[in-house]
């Protein structure tokens, strides 16, 4: 793992993943009114499929410019491309039938088709890596590409193989690794594993999780970052006043953890956990479209000072922006930076 200074400025800014796609691109009426597709959610999309490759590309380059207009430090793709943030990777591998899905319950109880394993996972082609080479080619600034993380895809499967959750794990433990070296020998600097089922299901992610996160991470040379949450606020409305898992993340070989902060309130003293670890903290409340002043992130970014120094924090949203007006996602981007700005003073 690399070192976790950062050399992006005082208190960087950066997304979570995923900003707001554009009503043209994809139906946002119809994303909002449904859980996270597990399985491929093709009927969202608004655009022929002739023609859908250029058009989440042109909205990767407005999602891009969005990002740079508002003076974010480390840049995504913003998820244009994606109808979740792990149905993209999670059905581009071999040993997934996602013609007869199966069925899990979401993390709000409620029963989902899941990509249903019947045979050995494994990744048959680089999923993202034209994503981040695209990425490259269109910002100069530092990158961060985002992958559903091992313990979250084998939460949101069926297992009609492996018979164990931990081997289903493991599998794709091996199957996110490769992605991941790829990925950093394409030239991403931050790749960031998403892992919210942790929070959701914590006894499993004692039992096996941290275990087939560092099996996908453990040596890597480059920066991992792991994202840790709630829910999109969008959907999940009730928040804890703090993580069922989040201390366990100080056995596992990441160099950046990710959290919520804003929505929740969440008590920052639990940073005192993981000193070792650069932690993007969330600053931004993703359940309404109203703009936070700058002042208002400042405070809620100098309420990690107590626990962690300015020099080990990356200020961004609390999840991705998927569910946000594209006008408010842009305007909390601008109370992001200048928030940041001030709370470094």
């Amino acid at each position: 793992m690399s070192d976790t200074a950062q050399p992006y400025g005082r208190i960087p800014t950066s997304l979570v993943g995923s900003y707001a796609q554009p009503n043209w691109l994809i139906d946002r009426e119809r994303l909002r009114d449904r859980f996270p597709p597990r399985v491929r959610a093709r009927e969202l999309w608004r655009v022929d499929p002739r023609y859908l490759e250029e058009a989440q590309d042109d909205a990767t380059v407005l999602a891009i410019g969005d990002q740079e207009r508002a003076g974010v430090d480390i840049i995504t793709d913003g998820e244009m491309r994606r109808e979740s943030y792990s149905n993209r990777f999670a059905t581009a591998l071999d040993g997934v039938d996602i013609e007869t899905p199966g069925t899990a319950l979401d993390r709000s109880g409620h029963p989902n088709p899941v990509p249903r394993v019947t045979g050995p996972i494994a990744r048959r082609h680089p999923v993202e890596v034209r994503d981040i080479e695209f990425l490259r080619v269109h910002t100069s600034k530092p990158t961060k590409m985002t992958v559903p993380g091992p313990f979250t895809m084998s939460q949101q499967a069926q297992d009609d193989f492996y018979g164990a959750p931990d081997a289903l794990g493991a599998a794709y433990a091996r199957a996110v690794r490769e992605e991941i070296v790829d990925l950093f020998a394409a030239g991403a600097d931050i790749v960031q594993l998403d892992e919210p089922y942790m929070q959701a299901r914590p006894e499993a992610a004692r039992a096996y999780g941290v275990d087939v996160l560092n099996e996908a991470i453990g040596g890597i040379d480059g920066t991992v970052a792991v994202h840790i949450c709630f829910g999109y606020g969008a959907i999940i409305h009730d928040r804890p006043s703090g993580y069922s898992f989040l201390r366990e993340l100080a056995k596992t070989g990441c160099d950046q953890v990710s959290i919520e902060t804003a929505q929740s309130g969440l008590d920052l003293e639990v940073l005192d956990s993981l000193p070792d670890k650069t932690i993007i903290l969330g600053v931004l409340d993703l359940s309404t479209d109203d703009v936070e002043t700058p002042a208002t992130v400042a405070d809620r970014i100098r309420r990690a000072f107590p626990y962690v120094p300015a020099s080990r924090l990356v200020a961004a949203p609390d999840c991705g922006m998927k569910y946000l007006s594209r006008g408010a996602a842009y305007g909390k981007l601008e109370a992001l930076v200048e928030g940041a700005r001030l709370a470094a003073g």
